[in-house]
């Protein structure tokens, strides 16, 4: 069973409060509203009570929220995991890395170490992510991870001023 979730100088953790401002500012960067159906900006005040009373059990909360650190245990970006279905073992796949640290592998690494966990310890049977057709380096980034494109859903997500196509990628555990 994996359950180290550090590997080749990427670790990922659970939040604490020092993240605090690292949170504010991933959760409030306004050009991932779209894919992330966020409707407006989180406060400190939010953030700090998500900090405090998240158990980050997945079967508790119904997500998982773990911070990316790279090698020099700076927090380069967060991986999701929400909209768990403990009756069908599966669970939806959110990443975010920095700007600046993109192109690097975290992506890959991290999502790596998040799908050893979820197939290997938590026994999910499925992981699924949502990408707008347009985001070419997210999809690139699952389907090198191995996840098969496996449905075109039409106008999907709202942006406020059209809709967009996304693309449903999933990965089973067989």
């Amino acid at each position: 069973m994996a359950r180290q979730l550090e590997e080749n100088g990427i670790k990922l953790r659970a939040p604490e409060p020092e993240d605090l401002d690292c949170m504010f500012r991933f959760e409030n960067i306004v050009d991932l509203w779209d894919i992330s159906n966020t409707t407006g900006p989180y406060s400190r005040f939010h953030l700090k009570q998500y900090i405090e009373q998240t158990q980050n059990d997945l079967f508790t909360d119904r997500q998982l929220r773990l911070m990316i650190e790279n090698s020099d245990r700076q927090v380069v970006g967060i991986v999701d995991i929400c909209n768990f279905d403990p009756l069908h073992s599966r669970a939806e796949v959110g990443i975010v890395i920095d700007e600046a640290q993109r192109r690097k592998g975290i992506g890959r690494q991290a999502l790596s170490l998040l799908e050893s966990h979820c197939f290997h310890y938590l026994g999910i049977h499925q992981l699924f992510a949502y990408v707008d057709t347009a985001n070419k380096p997210c999809r690139k980034l699952f389907t090198t991870c191995g996840y098969q494109e496996c449905a075109l859903l039409k106008d999907w997500m709202h942006t406020g001023k059209s809709y967009r196509d996304v693309i449903m990628l999933q990965k089973i555990n067989f």
